[in-house]
């Protein structure tokens, strides 16, 4: 960890290859105090020395302002922890062969160590001249002064950039506690993962692995997949990979560098790095084994105990938010498959033309209890002719319960109807209303209930709306008119409370629009005006295939957020 360590330092000091003015200026002074032609702050990175403070060094180094370790002296200083001090280079065994010698033209040459306030040596502030030299005791002196000065500056950068680090801390956790909380999915949740994450320490990998009792399996954003994720899109829980032990250990495993994951896991895992061109990983277990979040760095990191803390903190927070998308995704399924159970099978009716659409709610954790529902009647019986009973409808709420209530008011509607020679839409909701007003139904619903019936060449509309959207009519000609007229919503209403049929006639061509309050209810707009902005949209494509209708109708919902379940109804006819 000791060169990590060093590395960590060298990184946080900020200090590359560029000339830097504060190291500029100890470079001066060490010429101005020795007397030297050349003086250099080199700091030490893995595969070269970099001069970001540098006097009097010759062409080609000056403008590159770095060499190869082939020309270093200052990676003696830095493995031994000591000054080198040297009269002459040519005739020391160590740097004899040096490189430097030749081209640098590094003959006398007098470093210390540029240290961090944890002792790693990060480079030297050293003083070299064009010939042999003894060094007086005055001149070592004023070198260690200065070089204990550089120290201090590159602690004090180390220091700042630390607490900078520290505060981008405190905020990437606010940031993480906000945006996991509010993920749609699995895939809205890994993708706000690998988004909160950026800067110098950015992973090159963010990964959500879940665990499904065989082993772990990847969640995939489809429109950001990564290598990692094509290469290795599941692992069986006994791979030995860093990603597997956290998850069987239900510990945090860390991988620093390659030669850990060498020395710890299999082949398999190592190739698999190597071909992703990573070289370290932090894998958090997330809670009550659901899986692991894992980050991948493409170089050797040095893992410090706050930014261990903080990412184990975000592991915390992507555990609540796993567990809460499971949970709404496990209910969501339930309620979905119960309400399309109860969704209707268009019926085929001569002279109608008949088309549907239901669009659960993208951003609430239930679906709703909207419905739509289309049966036939023969009127009058054995007469060969058929009439269509209409409903829309919507139960308050949003959970598996509002969909059982639907379920339930959408039977009592048929029953009702069915029961009545008359087969008036207003007396089967008052049926309702009196089951709303004996049973424990909930808070209430809404719905439109019509029936349609051939009469003289085209069609009659008799409907009774509780409470609704009015349903839109498109004419022949294209004008859409809303049949407003309605009565109260299905509350459990005192008898004395009527409720009405009315009556619209619908000539061929026409087409009848029966809608849910999803689809026109929007926060920030007036519900009148979304219905005569739907209204406008039937006059416009009305006369298309009902399909390409409907698409257009939920086009309209794809740029705002979808709070409410959608049902549609529309048919034409012919």
């Amino acid at each position: 960890m000791g060169e990590l360590g060093r590395m960590e330092a060298l990184r946080l000091a900020g200090l590359t290859a560029a000339a830097d003015p504060g190291m500029e200026r100890f470079a001066r002074l060490v010429t101005r105090f020795l007397r030297v032609p050349v003086s250099l702050v080199s700091l030490l990175e893995p595969d070269r020395q970099v001069f970001p403070g540098m006097v009097g060094l010759a062409e080609p180094w000056a403008t590159e302002r770095g060499t190869p370790l082939s020309h270093s002296f200052c990676q003696h200083v830095v493995a031994t922890g000591r000054p080198l001090i040297l009269t002459d280079t040519r005739l020391d065994s160590l740097t004899c062969a040096s490189l430097a010698i030749p081209d640098l033209q590094v003959i006398a040459y007098a470093g210390m160590p540029l240290t961090d306030a944890d002792g790693h040596v990060l480079g030297s502030l050293c003083a070299i001249d064009h010939h042999a030299r003894d060094w007086t005791a005055d001149e070592l002196q004023d070198l260690e002064d200065l070089t204990a000065a550089c120290s201090v500056e590159l602690r004090l950068r180390i220091a700042s950039e630390r607490t900078r680090r520290d505060r981008d801390h405190a905020r990437l956790l606010l940031r993480a506690s906000v945006e996991l909380g509010h993920s749609h999915d699995l895939t809205d949740l890994a993708r706000r993962l690998r988004n909160l994450f950026q800067g110098p320490t950015e992973p090159s990998y963010v990964g959500l692995l879940l665990a499904d009792g065989r082993g772990l399996w990847r969640v995939v954003d489809p429109e950001d997949v990564r290598p990692v994720e094509v290469a290795i899109d599941r692992l069986d829980m006994d791979a030995d990979f860093p990603s597997t032990q956290a998850m069987r250990e239900q510990r945090t495993v860390f991988v620093p560098d390659r030669d850990a994951l060498v020395a710890g896991f299999s082949p398999d895992a190592v190739a698999g790095y190597d071909a992703l061109s990573l070289r370290s990983a932090l894998c958090v277990p997330l809670m009550r084994g659901r899986g692991v979040l894992m980050w991948c760095w493409s170089a050797a990191h040095l893992l410090e105990v706050t930014e261990e803390a903080v990412l184990t903190a975000v592991g915390g927070y992507a555990s609540q938010a796993v567990e809460r998308t499971l949970f709404v995704e496990n209910r969501l399924s339930t309620a979905e498959q119960l309400q399309a159970a109860m969704l209707t099978e268009l019926p085929s009716v001569p002279g109608l033309d008949m088309a549907a659409l239901y669009l659960p709610a993208t951003d609430q954790d239930m679906v709703g209890g909207d419905w739509y529902d289309a049966y036939r009647l023969q009127h009058p019986p054995a007469s060969g002719q058929w009439s269509l009973m209409l409903s829309i409808g919507d139960v308050i709420g949003h959970d598996v319960q509002a969909a059982t209530v639907m379920g339930q008011v959408r039977s009592m509607l048929r029953q009702a109807t069915l029961a009545r020679a008359a087969h008036s839409p207003a007396a089967a909701l008052k049926a309702v209303d009196s089951a709303f007003e004996a049973l424990p139904l909930g808070p209430g619903a809404t719905a439109v209930h019509a029936r349609l019936d051939p009469h003289d060449g085209r069609w009659l509309l008799t409907w009774s709306n509780a409470g609704h959207p009015p349903p839109l009519v498109r004419s022949p000609e294209g004008e859409v008119t809303a049949l407003r007229a309605h009565d109260l919503m299905l509350l459990g209403t005192p008898d004395g409370v009527p409720r009405h049929d009315r009556e619209h006639p619908l000539p061929r061509g026409s087409v009848l629009l029966l809608y849910t309050d999803g689809l026109v209810e929007r926060r920030d707009n007036d519900i009148d005006e979304s219905v005569q902005e739907t209204a406008a949209t039937l006059a416009a494509v009305g006369d298309r295939p009902l399909p390409m209708v409907l698409e257009t109708l939920a086009h309209r919902l794809d740029d705002m957020p979808q709070r409410d379940d959608v049902a549609v109804l529309v048919v034409r006819v012919t």
